[in-house]
């Protein structure tokens, strides 16, 4: 065997398997290298590489002297692009980029010391795919010990951790860009934060441009890696010119990224860090705006040297681009609120100067208004009149409110313009609260309330502005007044440490916890709440905790939901805390006090409409014209109509009622559920309402109005002090037959109140005059068959002899005609009734249990003749009761019954059902009989004629049978329906009465 065979041999079966490296060592020629011909290895490197070949991890053995390298397939990645050459080549030669200042200290290390070296996430430069690449490895030397003692090779295991090194750093530099985004607040401060974050290793340089609105010029924002006089960096681009240095113009169009490959061609070396070597291609991206429609900024990222632009490369400078994107919708988002912000308070700015001026304005006129109404009021030497002394009351009451709501206005803008200047003194707070309260004590009173006054006396006085410290106590009080319905109003002042605490408690309606936040929020109304009225500048609390506030006090509210609400005002005692130039100051400016009359003069308002009799003048007359007050009460309506008033002002209602009423009968009512309970006990001709009333408002009467078939075409005129055409629309659309809008003339209120009750007139007329008509043409015949049937048998009985039998069957038919020919007059006169208006009821309770029970008994005897049967499913020992007149309640279930009877065949069957649902009765009346024609069910209470039905089931009668039932459900307020399937498959008639 020759020495080549031999070696060859030895090395298949020291050096067995390894895959493509296995192979490539067998086949090498060692002789030709420093370790010599294998056969010659020693044990401790045939047993290395035999290791290492069969292992699955990356390994390299670096044996002797000159560092030779053999490795296994898990190496071959690692070495690239010097693969396979570096078999069996030094080190030095390999990896000459890193050898000198890092490969050859770490062999040489090991070799001296035998210590085994384990490098972490190492950086290793290395040149393997044709450039410097940036790597990174965690290795382990470990040295190899031969057979003699000594340290022959060197054992290195790697692993690459360069995706993991780059991943966690990209990661991390996302992070930092969107910390740093957060804080941005315009769109050039986000780019600039964004710049700022970049990190050199992944994008050396970086230039950021903002589009400008008309997308013709791109402007340099923010920058890195670069500087500010770049050839690479100009400040500004041309973006319609496509020649231009980074092709931004092509990226705007397309709003797609663009690679950029000649960036040396383009600009020149470009050396950045952390490398010092120029990146070769550039990655523009364009940011959107919010909404994805338009191209905000351009980002230009710079493509590092040492590493591929591969798909995790671009996916990476495209989370770059989006994160800048969502900074600089922060930053926009900030930009357009705190120009919201600028703007709101600009607005109140301009608002507070508008109340402060505006309200100087007011108190001129309102002070030559009430001055001269209190003259003439106290004038002793040329005393009104009564009746002209109650119209001045009225005008300086009013005056006096105006003038209470200007001043709060005026309060509000001193205290937002910071001009309110508080002069505290020394004060008897206890006896000053208790006299404040006990002002109110008889209009609580005059409500059926308790005033309850505890305020001991103080161990000292407390310094107050007495002003301020006067609409503090009122407004508490007042408000209170509004919401409590039954009960008391309790006020307390006691010492608390060293405070003073004033508490308003009430056992009103309470306030839901949800609301409570907001309670001192200006212009805040609790929604839903059931006050006493809707009148209200809104700002009382809001002002009082304003008030308080001057007081270094503050303003607390507890209350629970229909048990009630407590007020506490907490201010501190002595003199610390206020300022020493503001006691026993003079006062600076106009003060606006006005006393507690208004407040008390307010809150009479509120009280029932029964208690109050307060005519007010009218304003929409020329006072000096006794014409013109003549010819306005021609113009009144009809004395015969009737008009309800809604309105909770007192003042109001008494001034359109005294308007109204020359002629026509006015009621009125102080809100909406009022309002629907006179209007069940009597129907009026025209309804006109406030729109702002507590409980139920105008437009929740308006609605439960037209949705109540009763009441749904009766004429109603809203009432507004909302103006504009909005507020008209959006009543007219509700439902209102007009819209008025405070103030108006007296003279257009008569006229719209003439022309609505004119047009309901006609609107009457034209239905009377349709039924009418309808009902005689089929009254004729129907009034003569019967007629036709007496007046022949009786001319019978009085031409020709008749045995007993004959006879008795004669005289039972002239009794049933006559009968017929009786309900018929009956039902003529009912419905002549109706159609002159003249209908009208007696009511009174009426228990339906009762009532159906007594018509059911009455009309088996005819059911049974007929051979029907008869249903009946009434509740026993339950009382279900309706206000109504109860011969016309029987005379409706008795029309239903018999209906339903006179259409149901020999063996059919008719029931009737009285339950109780909600808060109506419901008496459902269905037959098996010949039902009713889909066509027919819209109009079978509505016309007087009858449904086309089978010649064998003539009907009889002249169709007005369920006509004058709907007409008598309806005045006691109640529906009537009807349904049926079809011909031949019966019907169903349900009524529903309000119960009582």
């Amino acid at each position: 065997m020759t020495p080549q065979a031999q070696s060859g041999s030895l090395s298949e079966t020291i050096l067995a398997g390894g895959g493509e490296m296995g192979a490539l060592i067998r086949s090498h020629d060692w002789s030709t290298t420093p370790l010599g011909p294998v056969e010659n290895w020693s044990q401790s490197l045939r047993t290395s590489v035999s290791t290492m070949l069969a292992s699955r991890f990356a390994h390299t053995i670096l044996w002797g002297e000159d560092v030779i390298q053999l490795y296994n397939d898990a190496m071959i990645a690692i070495y690239g692009a010097y693969h396979p050459k570096a078999l069996g080549q030094p080190m030095r030669e390999t990896w000459s980029e890193i050898w000198d200042d890092q490969l050859k200290l770490l062999c040489e290390g090991i070799r001296n010391t035998g210590v085994a070296v384990f490098v972490e996430d190492q950086l290793y430069p290395i040149l393997r795919f044709g450039y410097l690449e940036e790597t990174y490895f965690t290795f382990c030397y470990s040295p190899i010990w031969d057979e003699a003692g000594k340290i022959s090779g060197i054992f290195a295991t790697a692993i690459e951790m360069t995706q993991q090194v780059i991943g966690q750093r990209r990661l991390t530099m996302l992070r930092e860009l969107a910390t740093a985004g957060n804080g941005t607040k315009t769109r050039t401060s986000a780019c600039l934060a964004a710049a700022d974050a970049i990190n050199p290793y992944d994008i050396p340089f970086a230039l950021f441009y903002q589009v400008n609105e008309q997308g013709n010029l791109a402007e340099r924002v923010a920058l890195s890696g670069l500087s500010v006089d770049s050839v690479a960096a100009p400040r500004e681009i041309d973006l319609t010119d496509r020649s231009s240095c980074w092709s931004l113009g092509d990226v705007l169009q397309s709003r797609e990224p663009l690679l950029i490959t000649d960036v040396v061609d383009r600009f020149g070396s470009l050396p950045v860090e952390p490398w010092g070597e120029s990146p070769h291609s550039a990655f523009i991206l364009p940011i959107l705006s919010s909404n994805k429609e338009q191209v905000e900024c351009l980002l230009v990222a710079g493509i590092s040297p040492r590493l591929q632009f591969n798909a995790e490369y671009r996916s990476f400078l495209e989370l770059v681009a989006q994160q800048v994107e969502s900074s600089i919708a922060t930053a926009r988002s900030y930009e357009q609120e705190r120009q919201r912000a600028e703007a709101l308070a600009e607005l109140d700015r301009a608002k507070t100067e508008f109340f402060s001026n505006v309200s100087h304005e007011f108190r001129t006129p309102l002070t030559l208004m009430l001055g001269p109404a209190e003259d003439a009021l106290t004038d002793r030497d040329d005393p009104l009149s009564p009746n002209q002394r109650q119209r001045i009351e009225v005008m300086q009451r009013n005056g006096l409110r105006l003038l209470k709501l200007v001043n709060t206005l005026l309060d509000f803008s001193r205290i937002e313009s910071d001009r309110i200047s508080a002069v505290y003194e020394q004060t008897d707070l206890a006896t000053f609260t208790a006299e404040l309260a006990s002002v109110f004590r008889a209009c609580i009173e005059k409500a059926n309330l308790r005033l309850v006054v505890d305020c001991p006396p103080l161990p000292e006085p407390v310094y107050v502005d007495r002003e301020m410290w006067e609409k503090i106590v009122l407004n508490l009080i007042s408000n209170a007044f509004k919401f409590t319905f039954t009960g008391a109003i309790t006020v307390r002042l006691h010492q608390v440490g060293d405070s003073v605490e004033l508490a308003v408690q009430d056992t009103g309606i309470g306030i839901p916890a949800a609301e409570i936040p907001r309670l001192f929020e200006r212009f805040h109304r609790v929604k839903g709440a059931q006050g006493r009225t809707f009148e209200g500048s809104g700002i009382g609390l809001s002002l009082c905790e304003e008030l308080v506030k001057l007081h270094g006090g503050t303003l607390k509210v507890s209350s629970v939901k229909g048990e009630g609400s407590c007020f506490s005002v907490l201010i501190p005692t002595g003199r610390a805390h206020l300022s020493a130039e503001r006691i026993g100051a003079n006062r600076t400016i106009t003060s606006t006090p006005i006393g507690a009359f208004p407040y008390v003069e307010e809150v009479l308002q509120w009280l029932p409409q029964e208690d109050l009799r307060l005519p007010i003048a009218d304003f929409g007359l020329d006072r000096n014209s006794n014409e013109q007050t003549e010819n306005l009460k021609s113009q009144i309506p009809n004395p015969k109509s009737q008009i309800l008033l809604v309105d909770d002002n007192a003042d109001m209602r008494d001034y359109l009622k005294r308007l109204l009423s020359q002629r026509a009968q006015v009621e009125t009512a102080a809100n909406g559920a009022i309002a629907l309970n006179l209007i069940q006990q009597k129907l009026p001709d025209l309804v006109l309402t406030d729109v702002m009333m507590p409980e139920v408002d105008g437009f929740a009467l308006l609605k439960a109005l037209r949705a109540n078939p009763a009441t749904k075409s009766l004429p109603i005129i809203l009432l507004s002090a909302r103006a504009g055409e909005e507020a008209t629309i959006e009543g007219l659309e509700a439902g209102a037959d007009d819209y008025l809008i405070k103030p108006f003339s007296a003279r257009e209120l008569v006229a719209r109140v003439e022309t609505q009750l004119q047009m309901s007139r006609l609107r009457q007329e034209q239905s009377a005059n349709r039924l009418k008509n309808e009902f005689l043409m089929t009254v004729t015949h129907e009034l003569q068959a019967p007629l036709a049937a007496i007046l022949g048998w009786a001319r019978l009985l009085q031409t020709k002899p008749f045995d007993q039998t004959k006879m008795a069957r004669a005289l039972a038919t002239i009794e049933r005609n006559a009968t017929i020919e009786a309900k018929l007059v009956k039902d003529l006169l009912d419905i002549s009734s109706i159609l002159s208006g003249k209908f009208q009821l007696q009511l009174q309770r009426v228990n339906l249990v009762t009532l159906t029970k007594e018509i059911v008994t009455t009309l088996r005897e005819t059911t049974q003749a007929k051979q029907i049967q008869l249903v009946e499913t009434i509740p026993d020992g339950v009382e279900i009761s309706v206000l109504g007149n109860p011969d016309r309640l029987r005379q409706i279930i008795i029309n239903l019954l018999s209906n339903a009877i006179k259409f149901t065949a020999k063996g059919g069957q008719v029931n009737i059902r009285l339950e109780r649902l909600g808060s109506v009765a419901q008496i459902t009346v269905t037959d098996t009989g010949i039902g009713i024609a889909q066509s027919f069910l819209p109009q079978v209470f509505d016309r007087f004629s009858q449904a086309e039905v089978p010649s064998s089931h003539s009907p009889g009668g002249v169709g007005i049978g369920l006509a004058i039932a709907r007409h008598l459900v309806e005045l006691h307020h109640g529906t009537i329906e009807a349904a049926s399937e079809g011909e031949g498959r019966g019907a169903t008639f349900t009524v529903k009465l309000p119960l009582v």
